[in-house]
Formats: structure tokens, sequence, C-alpha cells
């Protein structure tokens, strides 16, 4: 998804007031939020020949997991099997192996089991491609989209978000493709997003779906989330005039941008139950409860978004971490501590790139789905120190005082509360010169591994049953990379 902006400028309207608002005196831009439709299956339909509208396609990460880690799924498959990105095929109501009805599944979740609903989802099974993640296409056809977005804006306009979305400044887009006059910025709008639906669409056979604003970038993006998904063209307007006509029609508060569900649980609390609830009440009411979050809800919910899209936020680094599904159950400790060592080294390395030093380590275990046991959390805090070997150890030191056996599934491990890489504490009775040592040792073997690959330096432990040096090596994002997935 991509927001587009256009620079503030005062539109063609009327005074507009609300309450305490005057909405001629808060920001107006052209806004466009762009949302790439299912980006990853989308892509994978497109590779097959495939319409993304209408084939059932599931990506799915089962390498590393035999329960199958559902990723992204075409608008049909959602449709047909009503599941959503996010998920396991344990949740779907048949087998992805064989095709076939699920019953034990079905009586599980408590679905209704008739003969017509059975042949219906083996019928759909059938015509359904699950398919293994391709990171490394993916980031391909992102590339191509953002060839696109730089016939409409330079580069230092264009602000990427993630893989499939980000925001991209338009400020002279309008007035440059439409150069009439008497033409509205709300049609010159909708007519530059259309031209920018259709190149992406040619480029990468890709749908797209569109929030747009005359006036800032959260009225886009809650015009995409609450209209444009449902219309033919895929676009939608929402503007300073459709607050209290299409904001505060909102229901759900978990439907609205910035509130999850233990927010909107505190509002019910102060008898808030809407989005126009929240846009009536008290805001020192609300900056008593929340702080100056509850004020900025407010606003929100009251349309106003004050947002400086040409600095775009960076949220403060706390920490580095990683984790991994592994791709069976491992019961053996060894085998357990063996995947703990590879990634404490693999997040030693990250964090000498970044020049800095940890001072907690923490860790997450987490078991089987059969074995049906709470998760291990735990942390420590340690001296600040980047080293590989002073971190496994720390590592395993943890892990053996919380493991007492079990079936382990998942392994998490992050390095927190980062300081410069300048600081150290030593004491009389630290061997200075072995500490040098071992940091140029560090160095020198990060320096190999930068310009011949991780995998040029092994540990000889990497070579036994239940390592996942190779395998990860291999990944992107955390998901295969290559192009294992065509058929």
């Amino acid at each position: 998804m991509y927001f587009i902006i256009v620079h503030k400028k005062l539109q063609e309207t009327e005074r507009i007031y609300m309450g305490l608002i005057d909405y001629t005196k808060e920001p107006h831009s052209d806004i466009a939020f762009i949302d790439m439709k299912s980006f990853y299956a989308s892509v994978e339909c497109v590779k097959r020949g495939l319409h993304p509208l209408t084939t059932s396609l599931c990506v799915m990460s089962r390498s590393d997991n035999s329960s199958g880690l559902i990723l992204a799924a075409s608008p049909t498959f959602k449709k047909v099997f009503g599941k959503s990105n996010v998920g396991r095929s344990r949740d779907l109501p048949f087998d992805i192996e064989t095709g076939r009805f699920s019953y034990e599944k079905a009586r599980r979740q408590n679905i209704p089991i008739t003969r017509e609903y059975v042949r219906y989802i083996e019928d759909w099974a059938a015509k359904t491609f699950i398919v293994p993640p391709r990171m490394a296409l993916y980031i391909e056809e992102n590339l191509k989209i953002q060839n696109v977005l730089k016939n409409f804006a330079s580069d230092k306009e264009i602000y990427p978000y993630s893989i499939d979305e980000g925001f991209v400044d338009l400020t002279e887009a309008l007035d440059y493709f439409i150069k009439d006059k008497n033409i509205s910025r709300h049609e010159k709008l909708d007519t530059v997003c259309s031209k920018i639906q259709n190149e992406i669409w040619k480029t990468t056979g890709v749908f797209s779906t569109v929030g747009m604003s005359n006036a800032n970038p959260l009225l886009a993006k809650l015009a995409l989330d609450n209209e444009a998904k449902k219309t033919k063209n895929m676009r939608a307007n929402w503007s300073y005039r459709d607050v209290e006509s299409k904001v505060w029609n909102i229901q759900n508060l978990t439907d609205f941008w910035g509130i999850g569900e233990r927010t909107a649980k505190r509002l019910r609390k102060l008898y808030i139950y809407s989005v126009k609830d929240l846009a009536n009440s008290d805001p020192d009411r609300l900056k008593q409860e929340f702080g100056i979050i509850g004020v900025q809800l407010w606003f929100h919910a009251n349309g106003v978004d004050e947002s400086n899209l040409s600095k775009p936020y960076t949220p403060e680094s706390k920490g580095i971490g990683n984790s991994q599904i592994l791709p069976r159950n491992y019961t053996k400790q060894y085998e357990i501590e063996l995947v703990l060592r590879e990634m404490a080294e693999q997040v030693a390395i990250r964090l000498r790139r970044i020049h800095k030093k940890a001072t907690v380590v923490v860790i997450h275990i987490g078991f089987s789905y059969e074995e049906n046991k709470k998760s291990i959390n735990a942390s420590m805090k340690v001296d600040p120190t980047q080293s590989t070997d002073e971190l496994t150890e720390h590592v395993l030191r943890l892990f053996r005082s919380k493991y007492i056996g079990g079936a382990v599934r998942n392994i998490g491990i992050r390095y927190d509360k980062l300081t410069d890489e300048g600081y150290g504490i030593f004491s009389i009775f630290d061997d200075v010169k072995a500490i040098e040592k071992r940091e140029n040792l560090d160095r020198a073997i990060d320096t190999i591994r930068d310009r011949f690959g991780y995998l040029a330096v092994q540990k000889a432990n990497s070579l036994m049953e239940g390592s996942r040096v190779k395998e990860r090596s291999k990944l992107i994002g955390g998901h295969c990379g290559g192009m294992d997935g065509m058929i």
C-alpha cells in the first residue's frame, strides 16, 4: 500500500465547522493510500498465468513448518474458506496434502457438516493452489512498482514503507498531469489515482485499491479500509465534509486507525462505544485516561490529522532479535541448544554491524502445539557486550535455567537495552588483551562473511543433525527467497 501526498493547499471548499473544529484552518492535502491487493498471492497468480481475483491461491510457508503458516491468500481463497492472510493449515477445513474434507477440523471448529458443504470444500480444494513463498520475487515486483511511482514523483518524494506500501509526495502531480483549472482537485485526484492503478496493473498484473482524500492521510486510510475495497473501481474519497456522515458511521472501534482491542476495552469503560461517541467525548477526560494519545484519538475521530509525511516517523530501536519456526519438533536438549547457539551468533553479528552492545538478553521458547505447554519467556541483565561467545553463554545459561523438557517448535532471541560499542565495564581481574583478541576475531570473521557469504566460515557443529545454519542462510525475511514455488 502507498500513501500519495500532494502538497498542503487550501482546497476549493466552503467553510466547514463541526463542534470546536474549523476545518478551513486544518491542513489540506490531496492524498491517495494505495493497497496492493493480496500482494504475495497476486504475484504468484500472475506468474502462473492465473487471474489474481478469481483464483483460489494461498502462499504458505511449510518448508520450515509442517503445520503450514499462511502468509497470504487471494480474495477468492479468503471468501471460499473464510480465512485471512495469517493462519495455519490446521485451521483449514481440508487436508492440504490430499484435498479431502477434514471432519476432525470441522468438529474442532464447530463447523456444521452437511453433504453439500463437504462437496463444496473438496471441489474448491481441488482447484486451490498452495505455494511456498518466494521473497526474492516479491522484492523484484516491488521494485517494478517503485519504478511506476517514479513516473509520478521524484526519488526524494517517494517514501517506501514496506514491500507493498509506502508514501509518495505528488505535490505537483495533479496540476502537471491535468492542467485544466476548471476541473476540481477532487476529480484530478481520482483521475491521477486511476492512472497509477492502471500503470501498476499493466506493469505487474497486480490490482490495487486506493483510498483518497483532499484533506489528510488519516481520511485516505479510512476511505481505503471502509469503502474503497467495496467499490467497483476500488477507489473512494473521504475528506473533511465526510467526517460526520462516514467517519462517525464506523461502529466498531477496532476498525478505526490506531485502536486495538485493549484500547477499545478502555474506551468502553468510559461509555465510548463508537467513533461518533469518541468524537463527541470530552478530550480532557481522554487525556486523563490515556495521556496525549487520548487527545490524538479525539482529533482523529474528528478527521483531523496533522502528520508531516515529508518526515516519516522512525521508531527508536531498543533492541534487535530473530526468531524461527523449526521444521520438526526438537525434543533433544543438545539440538535445541545447537539452534540457540546459531541464533545467538547471528544476532551478535547484527549487533556489531550497528556498533552496539547489549545489556539485556531475552529468549523465547515455544512448544509444539500438541504439548499444550506455556511458552518460556525469560530475560537477564548482562554487562555490555557484543561478543558472540559471551552472548551465546548468556543465552544458554538462561535457557538451561528455565527448560525442563518438552518438544520445542519455535525459538526467539533478542538483545535489548543497547549501548554504544565504546562503552564497557571491566574489573581488575579481566584479561584486557584476551578481550581485544576475541573482539578482533569476531570482526575478522564478520568481514570474511560480508565478502564471501555467511557460509564462508562455519563451526563444526553446523554439520550436525538439527543445525539450521544452511537452511536459514537461504531465506529472505525468514522465508524462501528462491524459485522453488514454480510449477
